[in-house]
């Protein structure tokens, strides 16, 4: 297993090996003490999300205020996605700053999120198929959602913001990064 780090401060990316042969390929997909080994800690995830999205759709930016804040652990089963993180923790060094990471079939990369990070992701196929586990159930009452095109993140999503398929709910975005800073009460 391949470990990479990212700017923002706790987000690791796994990269599991794959075995091919004339019958097809076999990939381990989760190894609770290898994931606990990389981490340095042990977690446990609550359930496991199966989401299917055509070319385009934005998810996102998504996360749940404590204490139902969610940990991720995000898989592209098919197609690739361009999946963006955001560090939402007050105490953090990389306190608003966003990252990203193409997950795919084919590159076999997972990306880890702790609780505190927004999330969401862009799909770039036809067909795009993501497995993630959550440390946390959904908590309606709790999640929100932070514009994805907030200027102050400086995030380089690879389209035209014209192409983008959002919900309305995920486009009647709840915060921006000054309504953040204003609310931060809530995140500590």
């Amino acid at each position: 297993m391949k470990i990479e780090s990212f700017c923002v401060a706790g987000v690791i990316c796994l990269t599991e090996e794959t075995y091919k042969d004339k019958r097809g390929s076999f990939t381990e997909t989760f190894n609770e003490e290898r994931f606990s080994k990389a981490l340095g800690r042990s977690i446990q995830f609550y359930q496991d999300n199966f989401v299917t999205s055509q070319k385009n759709v934005l998810r996102g930016l998504h996360f749940q205020f404590n204490p139902y804040s969610q940990g991720k652990l995000v898989r592209c089963l098919k197609g690739s996605v361009f999946d963006v993180f955001v560090d939402l923790r007050l105490s953090s060094p990389t306190f608003l700053k966003a990252d990203s990471v193409e997950l795919s079939e084919d590159n076999n990369r997972v990306v880890w999120i702790p609780p505190g990070f927004a999330h969401g992701y862009l799909a770039l196929e036809d067909e795009n198929s993501v497995l993630y586990k959550v440390t946390e159930p959904y908590e309606p009452n709790l999640q929100r959602t932070l514009a994805w095109n907030d200027p102050h993140l400086n995030i380089d999503w690879p389209i035209d913001s014209r192409d983008i398929i959002m919900s309305a709910k995920d486009k009647k975005y709840d915060y921006n990064v000054g309504t953040l800073i204003r609310d931060t009460a809530y995140f500590s």
